[in-house]
């Protein structure tokens, strides 16, 4: 996806990183890391209120208090985990990960020309955590529900931030700003389709007269609007085709998938019970299809109606934010390889597990019958916002909702007995385009 990174990243330090959030190249992760940690410890202040509530219950609960210590325990002594320049951990206890955490409440996601030739960091938080949360005492404790009670107030905290004025200070056009030359170059080329070359304020919804291109914080240029022209709906008229909900890259179709299953094991196969949060609707679609794509780290975050129909339910359920499966582990960056079935990223996992909205369509096309979109947040990545409402009809394409600061991953699923054809090519380097074709409904004649 970004245009540089290939040139500059040896394999032997590549890690596969589905969605690119976080850097392919660990030792890009490591000097972010080093940076945050050297600009949290020169400016060292009282924590904020609500990290000061995550320290108490931290020290307050036996269990929390053996996890959390555990967890960097168990980060191995070798290399690339545990060293910064001058040979100390870089997060060396829980008293600093919330040290550095207080850093992260009043700073948004920064460009910088450097990271973003070899990988980016997209998520700050989960790049603090990435290695205690591999360890088994991390899957422990970001399993706990006490803990994602703190973090989602942690989390909501932060996005305070990002919603506001203050937050839009990355958005120049200096070295750190989104709208610099390789910036608007890089979210132009993502959103780009085939051999167009639309610039950024000629896909997007903006003001370039104005500073910041209009945008008032960081949460109002993550959640941009496409021009309308630039996402057009595959064949409105046509209720045999579902089109795309979500700006994203393919990942994964599964047919006559069970109703529950072992989804926290390497081969991920989905568990349609958990992923729907137990509601008695799951039952429509044991032995049906599911198709999974993922959002990455430049492209659009609004959700739309993969089909013409009427909203029977709509819900966010709560979940966890950092859990990974214990497959995906720590391993040894300096022997990774990527790969191209995305397995070690957890995707399958987080339909599961991750904070989701859950809306549930009835479809014009009745063939199709009831239809599910799941919009799943990743770490940090997870104020999932609907914003249709029970009853309300939709048009194919119409939006539904949004992530703010971007998203992970997104399922929609099809009853039994629906058979479909013509779904993307899995794995593909490019989005499938929002609002374009997805799958066909597949008539025996």
């Amino acid at each position: 996806m970004l245009h540089q990174k290939a040139e500059h990243a040896p394999s032997e330090h590549q890690v596969h990183r589905t969605g690119d959030w976080l850097p392919g190249d660990h030792r890009v992760h490591k000097e972010w890391l080093n940076g945050v940690i050297q600009k949290a410890d020169e400016k060292s202040k009282g924590l904020h209120p609500v990290l000061k509530e995550f320290k108490n219950a931290i020290e307050g609960d036996t269990r929390l208090f053996l996890l959390v210590n555990s967890m960097f325990e168990q980060i191995p002594t070798k290399k690339p985990y545990s060293k910064d320049p001058e040979g100390h951990k870089q997060v060396r206890d829980y008293q600093h990960m919330l040290q550095l955490f207080n850093h992260i409440l009043t700073s948004a996601p920064e460009w910088s020309d450097q990271s973003y030739s070899l990988g980016m960091v997209g998520t700050p938080i989960n790049a603090i955590l990435d290695w205690p949360m591999g360890t088994p005492s991390g899957f422990a404790f970001f399993l706990d529900p006490e803990v994602n009670k703190l973090l989602k107030k942690v989390l909501n905290t932060w996005a305070e931030f990002l919603a506001s004025p203050a937050s839009a200070y990355v958005l120049g056009d200096d070295n750190i700003g989104w709208f610099s030359n390789h910036g608007t170059k890089d979210l132009a080329v993502t959103a780009n389709v085939g051999k167009t070359s639309f610039k950024f304020e000629e896909l997007f919804i903006c003001d370039p007269t104005k500073e910041h291109h209009g945008y008032k914080s960081w949460d109002n240029f993550f959640t941009r609007h496409f021009h309308e022209d630039k996402r057009l709906v595959a064949e409105p008229e046509n209720d045999d085709i579902i089109v795309n909900a979500c700006e994203s890259k393919s990942y994964n179709v599964a047919r006559d998938i069970s109703g529950r299953d072992r989804f926290w094991i390497k081969g991920q196969p989905y568990s349609v019970v958990d992923m729907l949060a137990l509601d008695p609707l799951y039952e429509h679609f044991v032995g049906g299809t599911i198709y999974q794509a993922f959002l990455s780290a430049l492209s659009y975050h609004r959700w739309h109606a993969p089909v013409g129909g009427t909203v029977k339910k709509a819900y966010v359920k709560e979940g966890t934010y950092f859990s990974e499966p214990l497959f995906e582990g720590l391993g040894d960056p300096e022997s990774h390889k990527i790969d191209p079935s995305g397995e070690v990223s957890g995707q399958g996992y987080l339909t599961a597990t991750a904070t989701r909205a859950i809306i549930f369509f009835e479809a014009d096309n009745k063939d199709l019958g009831l239809v599910c979109f799941l919009g799943i947040g990743m770490t940090e990545v997870s104020t999932c916002d609907i914003t249709v409402k029970l009853g309300q009809h939709v048009k194919k394409g119409d939006e539904i909702g949004m992530f703010h600061y971007g998203g992970s991953t997104h399922c929609v699923l099809f009853q039994k007995g629906v058979e479909l054809c013509d779904f993307p090519q899995l794995h593909a380097e490019h989005n499938v385009p929002v609002r374009s074709k997805l799958a066909a409904l597949k008539r025996s004649n």
